[in-house]
């Protein structure tokens, strides 16, 4: 398990300086309906409220730090003038493929159709499956009902190019081979300089300019942050917002299906393991300081909420698969960006 240092007074400070550059941020956001493309969510940060506007191009000072968890006294800053902007793009689950079946030129066309939606200065996306050539499968010889996913560790250089600065690893499949698997993945993305989050205690933190994004991934599994440990989750969300401006939470919640679109009230399971409270998991992280909140796990679209002047995507379905995803009914409508934008102050 990943350890965070002890709060410092210096931090104590910082805190107090983020918390008063937050309020001074407004937020913009869009998201499209579209059938059979990806599913993308851009949001966009401003000084103030002002008009809605389409997300920026991506800025050339949003280079990600190495590392997944911010160094002590980062938070020493100079702090961004109140005009600082930042377009984040958020996508739902990724599959390239997985071994022997794969995508042809090995996987460089991959993205083709899809990289419009991968444009920002953040851009998160849930990575189903290792990149990996050895571990374990966790599926037994004959499975019938049973997917693990098995991608070369040279297709991170295809989550690169596409844009990704920042990968969640905190889902049902990011253990599918073990921990060599695991340590496989991580490896691979570090030498793309790739972000992850999704373990335990783990902050991914990427500096846009002058202003720090923290992103934190958690799911139902022993792999990961856990979902079900809301007390913790809240613990973590508040060391995050110690550290960084903006704090994005991602959670792999809820049961799976065509049937599955609508949000319930109370924990769901699927196949007998416990999804956690998609509802009260994302309340509790929004309480605790999160700006953002998108899901992932269902493979379909599901509804967005505002909660206390902070945007939930409760699911955000199939982005890009290869040979893995069904692309018919409810599983094949996923969502786009620039249909409609929504202003409110942080």
């Amino acid at each position: 398990m990943l350890k965070s240092p002890p709060v410092t007074r210096d931090e104590r400070r910082a805190a107090r300086r983020r918390t008063r550059r937050r309020r001074r941020l407004g937020v913009l956001a869009g998201l499209a309906l579209a059938a059979g493309g990806g599913v993308a969510l851009a949001l966009q940060l401003t000084g103030g409220t002002g008009a809605a506007s389409p997300p920026p191009p991506p800025s050339s000072s949003s280079a990600p730090t190495t590392g997944t968890t911010s160094a002590p006294g980062a938070e020493s800053e100079p702090v961004p003038p109140p005009d600082a902007e930042i377009a984040i793009a958020a996508v739902g689950d990724v599959v390239m493929g997985s071994t022997p079946s794969l995508p042809p030129d090995g996987g460089a066309g991959f993205f083709a159709d899809v990289d419009a939606q991968l444009a920002g200065d953040v851009v998160l996306g849930n990575l189903e499956g290792t990149l990996s050539t050895g571990g374990a499968s966790k599926c037994g010889a004959g499975s019938d009902h049973c997917f693990a996913f098995h991608t070369p560790p040279s297709y991170a250089r295809r989550l690169a190019k596409a844009g990704f600065t920042v990968l969640n690893l905190a889902n049902n499949h990011a253990y599918d081979y073990g921990a060599e698997g695991q340590a496989e993945t991580l490896r691979a993305l570090d030498r793309r300089g790739l972000l992850h989050t999704g373990r335990p205690g783990e902050i991914a933190i990427q500096r846009v300019g002058r202003v720090q994004v923290a992103v934190l991934g958690f799911a139902p599994y022993p792999w990961a942050q856990s979902l079900l440990d809301v007390p913790a989750a809240k613990r973590l969300v508040r060391r995050a917002a110690r550290k960084a401006d903006l704090v994005l939470v991602v959670m792999h919640a809820g049961a799976e299906g065509s049937d599955r679109q609508h949000v319930p009230h109370g924990p769901e399971t699927f196949l007998g393991e416990p999804r956690g409270d998609s509802r009260a998991f994302a309340h509790a992280v929004v309480d605790a300081g999160a700006d953002l909140v998108v899901g992932s796990g269902p493979h379909v679209l599901r509804g967005i909420e505002w909660y206390r002047g902070r945007l939930i995507a409760y699911s955000l379905g199939n982005f890009a698969g290869y040979g893995v995803f069904s692309l018919s009914g409810p599983l094949a409508v996923s969502g786009g960006r620039d249909l409609e934008a929504f202003a409110f102050e942080v």
